[in-house]
C-alpha cells in the first residue's frame, strides 16, 4: 500500500495534539467522526483504529470522543451521514470506504480535517491537488488500485495463457473502481483478453 501523504497513526498525532491541549481549556473532549460505508469492515478496521488511539494514550470517553456512523452498505445514506457528523460539530473526520465515503464528506464540508483511506486514484478523481501537496482539508492513504491493474491481468495471463476471457466483478457506484476497470480495459485490449464487467451494487 503506498501512503498519499502522512502515515495514518503519525497524521492522526499530528491532528491530536492540538486538539487535545484545546481540550484542557474547553468544556468537552476532541471528537473523532468515523464515517463507514460498509458494516463488515466494522470489526477489522474500526477495532483497529481505536487500538491505535489507545496504543497514542488516548482513552475513548475520557481524552477522545469517537462518532460512528455507519451505512450499512448503502451509499445513498452517505451523504446524510457524513452532514449528521458535521451537525454533531466533530473535530475531525475518518472516512472508511472509498471514494463514496470521502465524496459524501467533501460535499458536507471543506473546513473540518479530514482523513481518509481506499480511494484508488485520489489525484484522478479530483479529491486532492497531488499525493505531495493534497491541499484543502483532506489527506489519507492510498493504494493506488489503478497502477496495479494491469499487472494483474498479466500475472493472469501468465498463469493460464490459454485464457481468453476474463471476469471482473465491480460495484458501478464505486468511482474508484470504475478507474480501475477503465485501467484493466486498456491492459486486456494490449494483451488480446476479452474483457466481462459484472456489474454488483449490493453484497447479494
Amino acid at each position: 500500500m503506498r501512503p498519499a501523504y502522512i502515515a495514518g497513526p503519525l497524521l492522526l498525532v499530528v491532528l491530536l495534539i492540538p486538539l487535545a491541549a484545546a481540550g484542557q481549556t474547553r468544556t468537552d473532549i476532541p471528537r473523532i467522526g468515523f464515517l463507514q460505508a460498509s458494516p463488515a469492515a466494522r470489526d477489522v478496521r474500526f477495532e483497529a483504529f481505536k487500538q491505535k488511539l489507545r496504543e497514542l494514550g488516548q482513552v475513548e470517553g475520557k481524552t477522545i470522543a469517537i462518532e460512528y456512523l455507519s451505512a450499512e452498505g448503502r451509499y445513498d445514506r452517505l451523504p446524510g451521514l457524513a452532514a449528521e457528523l458535521v451537525r454533531r460539530k466533530v473535530d475531525v473526520l475518518i472516512t472508511d470506504g472509498g471514494t463514496p465515503s470521502i465524496g459524501a464528506v467533501l460535499r458536507a464540508t471543506r473546513v473540518i480535517p479530514t482523513v481518509f483511506c481506499g480511494v484508488a486514484d485520489p489525484v484522478a478523481q479530483g479529491i486532492v491537488a497531488s499525493l505531495a501537496r493534497p491541499g484543502g482539508n483532506v489527506t489519507g492513504m492510498t493504494p493506488q488500485h489503478t497502477d496495479l491493474a494491469p499487472k494483474i491481468l498479466e500475472l493472469l495471463k501468465e498463469m493460464f495463457p490459454s485464457a481468453k476471457r476474463i471476469a471482473v466483478l465491480s460495484n458501478p457506484t464505486n468511482s474508484s473502481l470504475s478507474l480501475v476497470v477503465q485501467r484493466m480495459q486498456t491492459a486486456a485490449r494490449a494483451l488480446r483478453l476479452e474483457l466481462d464487467v459484472v456489474h454488483a451494487r449490493a453484497p447479494e
